[in-house]
C-alpha cells in the first residue's frame, strides 16, 4: 500500500473518530431530553388522573351531603308537626281533636 492511502485511511479514521466524538454527547443529551419528556407526560398524566378521581369523589360526596341536608330538613319539617300536634297518627293515636299544642316558646 502507498503512502498516500495510509495517510488517507488515518485521516479518514480522525474524522470518523471526531465526529463520534462530536456526535455522541449530543445523542446522549437529546435521548435524555427524550425521557425527560417522556416522564413529565407521565407525570403530568398521573396527576389529572388523580385530580379526575378526587373531583369524582368530591361530586360524591357533595351528593350525600345534600341528601343529609334533605333528611335533616324532612326531620325537622316532621318534629315541627309533632310540636303543633298535628303528627299524632305517628305515635299510633288518634289525631287531637280541637287541641292544639303550646307554640315551641311558651313549652318549658
Amino acid at each position: 500500500m502507498s503512502t498516500g492511502a495510509i495517510i488517507a485511511i488515518v485521516v479518514v479514521v480522525i474524522l470518523v473518530l471526531a465526529l463520534l466524538l462530536v456526535l455522541l454527547p449530543r445523542m446522549r443529551a437529546n435521548r435524555a431530553q427524550r425521557q425527560l419528556v417522556g416522564e413529565r407526560h407521565d407525570a403530568a398524566d398521573a396527576h389529572r388522573n388523580e385530580a379526575e378521581r378526587r373531583a369524582a369523589r368530591a361530586q360524591l360526596a357533595e351528593r350525600e351531603a345534600e341528601r343529609e341536608r334533605a333528611e335533616a330538613q324532612l326531620h325537622e319539617a316532621r318534629a315541627d308537626l309533632h310540636d303543633q300536634g298535628l303528627a299524632d297518627e305517628e305515635l299510633g293515636r288518634e289525631p287531637s281533636a280541637g287541641r292544639t299544642a303550646a307554640p315551641r316558646d311558651e313549652r318549658a
